[in-house]
């Protein structure tokens, strides 16, 4: 008899309502969901582009911003160089400075120190790649803030002017700063504390004499799966995946539990705000559905009646609510770390439904209790 149907049409205003909570709840899915996939990109968007596959820190070193902290030497480098099943094994700089551009507008900029002929190196959009001392490829973001090929940037305190050479294909960040590719010689000269005003020279790079670098990056071979564990005993270090190199990025992990918690808390009110409703709304039809079972109607067919009733209700308005999000996404400025991506907005307007299902399941499982008595005023 199609009970669930009549009811939606009959019961409007009620269930409008439910869809407008529904709907509400979709639209801070999505807005949670394009504010974590910014974070992480504003975050090890600059990792993410690298083609490494791992990364080995000194041994030891403590894994929250485990970049910074960590400091490898030319020994591990070369026990990584003739690692068995790595294809490529290079040196890789980290630290965060800042400085002045030569419009006088203040930059702050993670540095990137990587062999400008390696398997690092990074993609250019626009200008030239890694070559000079003093050259340095910078994200594509910075050209928001007025940041050109050609532009100068000096370091604060030591002075020491890098040249834009060109910009990355894409955002570039690491820890929420902007990322700048350069040369490892130039990476160690200024590791050294030896870097003089001015742009760095080969020769100042040459006379450097600093063997270390902040951690090894790897490249697996293909179709290889190294022993890291063996290979970390021999180099002295601690490996990382790539994955699990991000949590050594500044507050990244704390930022993704964070807003992780914050998901799954929503998740939950919306598996129980549907569920509340529907066990308010079964308790209501009570009457109804004991003349459907006095007429014959099995419990299946109700429990299949009922969960119909609530996969309308959510699909219909989950839609309505991820289509307002994403709107709504689309008008946030630039300078919130935001990305609306298809596939974390997918899943997460899936277990939205899946859950507020869940809930509806839970509440209409009172129909199989439901005594065909009823329908006829009687106790017994």
């Amino acid at each position: 008899m199609f009970l669930a149907l009549r009811e939606l049409r009959f019961a409007r205003g009620r269930f409008t309502l439910m869809g407008a909570v529904i709907s509400l709840i979709a639209v801070l899915v999505v807005l949670l969901s394009g504010l974590s996939s910014g974070l992480v990109n504003d975050g090890v968007s600059g990792l993410k582009s690298l083609s490494a596959t791992a990364f080995a820190f000194d041994k030891g070193t403590i894994k929250d911003n485990a970049f910074s902290r960590s400091l490898v030497d030319g020994r591990q480098l070369q026990a990584w160089k003739a690692a068995s099943g790595i294809e490529h094994a290079e040196p890789m700089g980290v630290s965060i400075v800042n400085g002045a551009t030569s419009s006088g507008r203040q930059v702050d900029l993670t540095l990137f120190g990587v062999e400008p002929a390696g398997f690092l190196a990074p993609a250019i959009a626009e200008g030239h790649s890694l070559g000079a001392p003093d050259g340095i490829v910078v994200s594509s973001t910075l050209k928001a803030k007025g940041v050109t090929v050609g532009d100068v940037v000096t370091l604060d305190r030591i002075g020491t002017k890098l040249t834009v050479a060109g910009f990355t294909e894409g955002q570039a960040t690491f820890g929420h700063v902007d990322v700048a590719y350069l040369p490892i010689g130039t990476w160690r000269l200024l590791a050294s504390n030896t870097a003089a005003a001015g742009a760095p020279t080969r020769a100042q790079v040459d006379a450097a004499g600093y063997p270390y670098s902040s951690v090894v990056a790897l490249e697996a071979a293909p179709g290889r799966s190294p022993d890291y564990a063996a290979l970390d005993a021999g180099a002295g270090t601690m490996t990382m995946s790539k994955a699990q190199a991000f949590n050594a990025s500044p507050g990244y992990e704390a930022e993704t539990l964070t807003l992780s918690m914050i998901q799954v808390f929503l998740y939950a009110i919306c598996a129980l705000v549907v569920g509340a409703f529907f066990t308010v709304w079964t308790i209501q039809r009570t009457q109804e559905i004991a003349v459907l079972r006095a007429m014959g109607a099995s419990g299946g067919y109700l429990l299949r009646d009922g969960l119909a009733q609530g996969a309308i209700l959510l699909l219909g308005f989950t839609a309505i609510g991820v289509a307002i999000g994403v709107g709504f996404g689309a008008m946030i400025p630039d300078a919130v770390p935001f990305a609306l991506e298809a596939a974390p907005i997918a899943l997460a307007t899936a277990l939205t439904v899946v859950l507020g299902l869940l809930g509806a399941a839970v509440a209409v499982l009172r129909i199989t209790r439901v005594d065909p008595i009823t329908a006829l005023g009687g106790n017994r």
